[in-house]
């Protein structure tokens, strides 16, 4: 039996032709929506560091210290 390689596309997938969001290249699947591990760690920096923000209706939650 052989061993499925989680780097390999699955056969039974549709093949779609996503772009990357940090560089614009093809997608691939091992790191979809990116074109490759580094695409896909910039943008996992940019979220970490505070560029990427989602906006809220709530106000910020502020403690009161004594």
């Amino acid at each position: 039996m052989k061993k499925p390689n989680v780097f390999e596309r699955p056969s039974d997938l549709p093949e779609l032709d996503l772009k990357c969001p940090i560089c614009g290249k093809t997608a691939v699947f091992p790191y979809k929506p990116f074109c490759s591990k580094r695409c896909a760690d910039v943008d996992l920096n940019r979220w970490l560091t505070g560029a990427y923000v989602i906006e809220t209706d709530e106000e910020e939650e502020t403690e009161e210290k004594k």
